[in-house]
């Protein structure tokens, strides 16, 4: 009788993504091998790179090691970058990684599972009393909390087959998760120039279905840390956002809000009365629309609308526009949307608001950074859907930033915040810009 795995298709479905498309072949399971480390060793010695999965009341824990052990005797005595992750049962599956250089012994005498780093215990396992203990520093990076008095469910161990690069990937994937890190650090530290405003404002302008809702859910979930879906995404021609949205963004659950806001808008339409109207814009840019406010595309606002801000202060202004697009439609762009988009341009030029392009829907994350991850790949530089969004906006290089926003899924991938949150510190860069030729006027 075949021996299956205990992980349901989603949840084996995100651990392959996680390690990178890879496939997983199941070696040991603890309630069918054995409750012992002989038996566990003996069917995953010189198999190659391993996950081992631990089932424990809510979570699912893994461990993702590199090498393997060659002799019974020595386990993996030599030092070896683990991959740890874990995944909450719940609605959300939210994962955590983290990445730990460790090393991992196992005591037959005492049937247990260690991994640990120099004088640092990380991991227990113990398959005698079917317990698991975890280091707290390890709990607080997963966001879990482990209570050794729940026993452990089930243990299993598998083959990852598929990495064709071994050690190219754990380096990149382990530089990444620490670019990643540094990224989120510095936007959570971000302070606009010189105190004018505590917060920011970015609005997301672009045709529909080009990802300004998608992108705003993108950045919201990396912060709270599991994906999310609070603005309502749509792939129609026809705009789903109907309304003015001024979206703040907290810091985890419970956290403060972080120094910037982003407004959705509704999509523009190539067609007049359609869509977003252009004489709404020179009004949101201003800081007299209200948030929630209804768009209607014959009718702009006015200041005789019960809700108009008359007086608007610095911090109601918008900071930055970022110019949203797919990044597969640039080349399709119709003459009346390119008329449209330069009208829109004047208008933020007028009120000497900072500007990006942000592109969407990118086919493959990995090939857009190079590998130090500071930097566009020149090959993706060169593509024509920049270099046209640059010819028709006139907006630096520098200055068009590339993303793939979580439209589907169910798992975070750290590629992915590390193109969202560069794009971010562009902004923050180009509002501080603003800021500073505002003192100087």
């Amino acid at each position: 009788m075949a021996v299956t795995t205990t992980l349901t298709w989603n949840e084996e479905r995100s651990f392959q993504k996680l390690l990178g498309n890879v496939s997983l072949r199941l070696l040991y399971k603890s309630s069918v091998h054995g409750e012992n480390t002989v038996e566990m060793q003996n069917r995953c010695r010189c198999q190659g790179p391993i996950v081992t999965v631990i089932y424990h009341s809510h979570n699912i824990f893994g461990i993702f090691m590199l090498g393997h052990s060659s002799e019974k005797s020595k386990s993996f005595i030599e030092p070896n970058e683990s991959f740890f992750f874990s995944l909450q049962k719940n609605e959300t599956m939210e994962m955590k990684t983290v990445v730990l250089n460790s090393t991992v012994t196992i005591s037959y005498n005492t049937s247990e599972f260690n991994i640990s780093s120099y004088d640092k215990q990380y991991l227990v396992l113990n398959f005698h009393r079917k317990r698991i203990c975890i280091a707290r520093v390890l709990e607080q990076e997963l966001r879990v909390k482990c209570n050794p008095m729940f026993p452990r469910l089930e243990c299993e161990v598998f083959r990852v087959e598929g990495i064709k690069d071994e050690a190219g990937y754990i380096n990149r994937i382990t530089r990444a998760t620490q670019h990643r890190n540094s990224l989120l650090a510095d936007v959570r530290a971000y302070s606009p120039y010189a105190d004018l405003v505590s917060e920011i404002r970015i609005l997301l302008l672009g045709p529909a279905g080009s990802g300004k809702s998608s992108f705003f859910n993108s950045v919201k979930s990396i912060f709270q840390g599991h994906l999310t879906r609070q603005a309502i995404v749509g792939s129609d021609v026809t705009s789903i956002t109907e309304q003015y949205r001024i979206y703040s963004i907290k810091d985890g659950k419970d956290g403060q809000s972080l120094p910037f806001m982003l407004c959705d808008s509704m999509g523009l339409d190539e067609e007049e009365g359609v869509g977003l109207c252009v004489d709404d814009i020179p009004h949101i840019l201003k800081g007299c629309v209200p948030d929630r406010y209804k768009f209607s595309p014959q009718k702009p606002i006015t200041p005789k609308h019960p809700t108009f801000i008359t007086s608007p202060s610095l911090k109601d202004r918008i900071h930055c526009v970022a110019y949203v697009f797919d990044i597969n439609s640039t080349d399709n762009l119709s003459p009346k949307m390119m008329a449209k988009l330069k009208q829109i341009k004047k208008e933020v030029i007028n009120c000497g608001v900072a500007q990006v392009a942000l592109l969407t829907k990118v086919n493959n994350c990995n090939e857009v950074l190079q590998d130090n991850f500071l930097k566009m790949n020149k090959a993706m530089i060169s593509q024509s859907q920049i270099q046209n969004v640059n010819k028709i906006l006139g907006i630096p290089l520098s200055r068009i930033l590339v993303v793939e926003n979580y439209a589907s899924g169910r798992e975070m991938d750290p590629l992915k915040d590390i193109l969202i949150l560069s794009a971010l510190k562009q902004m923050f860069r180009a509002v501080d810009d603003f800021l500073e030729d505002l003192l100087l006027e």
